[in-house]
């Protein structure tokens, strides 16, 4: 899901801790910007001449081979602590920092989004309630690319290209941190409505059944008929810090809200507990999909 350019960093409102910038079209990753692709090409600089190979340069800044790519190509935002470990292994000549300092003032990338990024890259925890789409995380790349097909205003071949890369990126999450718990609780309709036809939503399914599959991963299905649902006002991002913070964000068609709040992101939890009492048990979430694949 792409990120669009905004003028002025959203701002945290003083009674309530919320900020309120518009969120992306369609979404979460940021699109490539210009200081995302100088910061990168910075990085592939200093690493070649401290003569350090990517693989080499990855276990000493301790991120796979994959993210240090992502970052030296501009697709990937890099956090505080690959910065500092990057200085390190580079001489400590202090350039990175320095433009470090610059990504996080340039417009390109939406405030509410590199809040959200740098947290979720460190997150212990990852909590995320769907009822409109199948999260970024899980999408494979035929139902994320009719999303961006059919986006409106329309995207050039660029834009979604971009998109795809960025949504494929922040994908390994769930495979570069496997002490974080992610859970997941979708609605039943999301997969009967078929987005991209039968042939994307059995693929859609079997990916989603395989990612359920890992350890560090909690998957749960809302069933179409329940009288009680503790989630109706919308979708739901929940996330831990290793410094055991929380945070949430919430968005709908043409706003967004990270929370930072106590207060509010209590309220959330709560509701997201109860929805974890009102929807299937894990078995019985994969036990439906299955069967949903077979009528597909």
């Amino acid at each position: 899901m792409a990120e669009h350019s905004v003028s002025t960093d959203g701002e945290a409102d003083a009674a309530g801790g919320v900020s309120a910038p518009p969120p992306p079209p369609c979404g979460g990753e940021p699109e490539p910007s210009d200081s995302l692709r100088t910061f990168g090409a910075v990085v592939q600089a200093l690493r070649e001449h401290a003569g350090l190979s990517r693989e080499e340069f990855a276990a000493l800044v301790q991120f796979s081979k994959h993210t240090v790519a992502s970052i030296e190509l501009g697709r990937r935002m890099p956090d505080a602590s690959f910065v500092e470990r990057a200085e390190e292994a580079t001489g400590n000549t202090g350039a990175l920092r320095r433009a470090a300092r610059h990504l996080s003032r340039q417009p390109g990338l939406a405030a509410w989004f590199r809040q959200w990024a740098r947290l979720e890259g460190v997150a212990i925890a990852l909590y995320t309630y769907e009822c409109r789409l199948i999260p970024g995380l899980l999408q494979t790349e035929a139902y994320a690319r009719t999303l961006f097909v059919d986006q409106l205003p329309p995207l050039d071949s660029h834009q979604i290209e971009a998109q795809w890369a960025a949504r494929a990126d922040r994908q390994q999450l769930l495979y570069e941190r496997p002490n974080t718990t992610y859970s997941f609780i979708l609605e039943e309709h999301l997969f009967l409505r078929r987005t991209g036809g039968a042939e994307v939503t059995r693929q859609l399914i079997d990916h989603v059944l395989e990612i359920a599959e890992r350890r560090n991963i909690e998957l749960q299905v809302m069933p179409l008929v329940r009288e009680r649902h503790a989630g109706l006002d919308g979708p739901m991002q929940l996330l831990e810090t290793p410094e055991n913070q929380w945070f949430a964000y919430n968005e709908g068609q043409r706003g967004g809200l990270f929370i930072t709040d106590p207060k509010e992101v209590s309220v959330l939890q709560r509701r997201y507990a109860r929805m974890r009492s009102q929807a299937l048990p894990f078995e019985d979430s994969v036990s439906l999909l299955q069967r949903m694949r077979g009528d597909v």
